[in-house]
């Protein structure tokens, strides 16, 4: 049973829980929060009404992890990849889900796959190549090259003008209306294992395994580089703008979180604020969309609710084995998480939640 720690006033209730067969491993909330998905280690892809945790089974257990979810900018299609090199791709908007596609590339784990944000186009990386499939025209759009080594993350620009592919040294661009020119690239010493657009789409961030976090302002070809984590930076989420222009940065590495703000002088770069509350492998971060609203998820049974990015306001427990997985729905009125012995929570913002936006 999910308890959580007594508060005058919580920011979120619970709506409702339920277990799937194994780890839960993803989750994808359609844009207008009327649908959830969520995925297992054991293949399974679970569809759900939040109001009312009803579900649909889309796919029973394989025998092999589903890793990665998306759904459409326009609610329509629910994508879906892991461990067999398959993507999954399913039709969701109408009375019963549908598969349409099923996109096979055999011995290739495909752990990240992202929908263009505002075109039914996917993209989903197998080795070294990502792929652009336009699930309205079922036809490949593009097929790219890293090159380097293995794409280990990828990114859509939030205008969709270009997409980023992040692996061994660097992190390559393209642009999207023209898919044949040469990608921009940027270097980053080590290898990029987490890459992430601001919000506003005027920052680039990379997560790195030689302990670092590197930030671009776009159109600027030097980056600032954030170093000293206790291993590699696993994880990178992007607030809203602040009040004073730059939007926070939070990024996670073992058992550490830091929230980094922009100085307002460029020479002094981003300040460090280390969030010392987890006692296990932090597991997942994300901002309320729109807020400052941050909420981490960790190994050690414990979510946590950071106001302003700073303070606790509030703690969920709960996960006998740890969480493993975390989402807002789109317009932040809903947290999901998942967790590692296959529990699956909701819950929605009170009164006072509504306050923190």
């Amino acid at each position: 049973m999910l308890r959580t720690k007594k508060h005058k006033q919580p920011v979120l209730q619970q709506l409702w829980n339920t277990h799937l067969s194994d780890y839960v491993t993803a989750i994808a909330w359609s844009p207008d929060g009327t649908q959830l998905a969520a995925s297992s280690g054991a293949g399974e892809v679970v569809l759900y009404t939040p109001a009312t945790g009803d579900s649909h089974c889309l796919q029973s257990s394989q025998g092999e992890s589903v890793d990665a979810l998306a759904i459409s900018a326009d609610g329509q299609f629910l994508a879906a990849g892991g461990q067999a090199g398959t993507v999954w791709i399913w039709q969701i908007d109408g009375d019963v889900p549908t598969l349409l596609n099923t996109l096979e590339h055999a011995r290739t784990w495909i752990d990240r796959l992202q929908w263009h944000p505002n075109s039914p186009e996917l993209a989903f990386s197998f080795g070294r190549y990502v792929q652009v499939w336009h699930a309205v025209d079922q036809t490949v759009v593009t097929t790219l090259n890293f090159e380097d080594s293995s794409v280990l993350d990828l990114a859509w620009h939030p205008q969709g003008t270009e997409l980023s592919l992040g692996g061994n040294q660097n992190i390559k661009t393209w642009k999207y209306h023209d898919w044949d020119e040469d990608p921009e690239v940027r270097e980053v010493g080590g290898a990029s294992v987490a890459v992430a657009w601001s919000p506003d789409g005027i920052y680039l961030a990379s997560g790195n395994n030689d302990r670092s976090v590197l930030v671009w302002a776009k159109d600027h070809a030097a980056p600032w580089r954030m170093q000293g984590f206790p291993g590699k930076v696993r994880q990178l989420a992007w607030s809203k703008p602040t009040v004073k222009g730059a939007p926070l940065l939070a990024s996670i590495s073992v058992e550490g979180i830091v929230v980094w703000t922009k100085a307002a002088d460029p020479a002094e770069g981003w300040k460090p604020q280390v969030l010392d509350a987890h006692e296990g492998m932090v597991r997942a971060i994300s901002f309320q969309p729109d807020t400052l609203l941050l909420a981490t998820a960790a190994e050690d049974g414990c979510l946590y609710l950071w106001q302003k990015a700073r303070q606790i306001a509030q703690r969920l427990e709960g996960a006998s084995s740890g969480f493993s997985c975390l989402a807002w729905s789109g317009q932040g009125t809903m947290l999901a998480a998942g967790g590692s012995g296959g529990e699956l929570w909701v819950w929605t913002e009170t009164t006072k939640g509504k306050g923190f936006r």
